[in-house]
């Protein structure tokens, strides 16, 4: 259970122990970029005590010798499975999912004032089944979401798409969030975690006349000069209902 107050349970490192190389160089490269403590081992090892948690492969997972194993058949899914048993945590009082909005948004999940998890989107739609991952990974007693009030059309797309799960939403001043650092997104995410307002009403995501025309650009470039998509289907892609790929592709066809 979460500690009384405001004690927070010690993160206690990782142990990532596995032959299949494509998944140990995808869990070193996962752990590093949440800065969680670890260390490898070689399946069968002796797992050091103090060991939060064993990270393997399904296969290897029954020769693992330790009563907190997870078998990573995802390595986001089985990041947060393991830093949920390192923490020695059944359920958070509060979790709190921040969103910096934009084509790719940055996602980072708070619970009870701590960074657990911080993810890449890949679209404005996708940040949804994140925050549906988020609140089964960590379950906790109150859970809400906070998205920045830049990039409106992104934004409201996010928004529209996390009403559809049923998530409560609040809109973050987004001033100051922003930092020079290495995954700027997933930092602004986490800052934005810390702040909110309640979204009360529709938003809907109507694409400006500047984003328009920055659409219409990407497609003369990415066409090499020879097409420029209408402004139509340029809302369509701003809209996430085509990629820019498919709207040159049918303004193409159209000719």
């Amino acid at each position: 259970m979460a500690a009384p107050g405001n004690a927070r349970p010690v993160q206690r490192p990782l142990v990532v122990a596995t032959e299949d190389f494509r998944l140990y160089h995808d869990l070193i490269a996962a752990l590093r970029a949440r800065d969680l403590p670890f260390r490898t081992l070689r399946t069968g090892d002796p797992v050091p005590s103090g060991t939060g948690a064993v990270l393997t492969s399904p296969r290897e997972a029954p020769r693992v010798r330790f009563p907190r194993v997870v078998a990573c058949g995802d390595v986001d899914d089985g990041i947060a499975r393991a830093v949920q048993l390192a923490r020695g945590m059944e359920r958070w009082r509060e979790l709190v999912i921040g969103v910096d909005p934009g084509a790719r948004p940055g996602v980072a999940v708070v619970g009870d004032g701590e960074v657990l998890d911080r993810r890449q989107a890949r679209s404005p739609e996708e940040v949804a089944g994140l925050a549906r991952g988020a609140s089964r990974n960590f379950p906790a007693d109150r859970v809400r979401v906070r998205v920045g009030h830049g990039d409106p059309t992104n934004r409201n797309r996010i928004v529209k798409a996390l009403a559809g799960e049923g998530f409560p939403v609040e809109i973050v001043d987004e001033k100051g969030t922003t930092r020079r650092t290495a995954q700027p997104d997933l930092d602004a995410a986490a800052e934005i975690a810390a702040r909110g307002t309640r979204v009360e009403g529709r938003h809907p995501a109507e694409p400006t006349p500047g984003e328009l025309r920055e659409i219409q650009r990407r497609s003369r470039l990415g066409s090499g000069g020879e097409v420029t998509i209408t402004r139509a289907l340029a809302r369509e892609v701003a809209l996430g209902h085509l990629t820019l790929a498919e709207a040159v592709d049918r303004h193409r066809k159209r000719r």
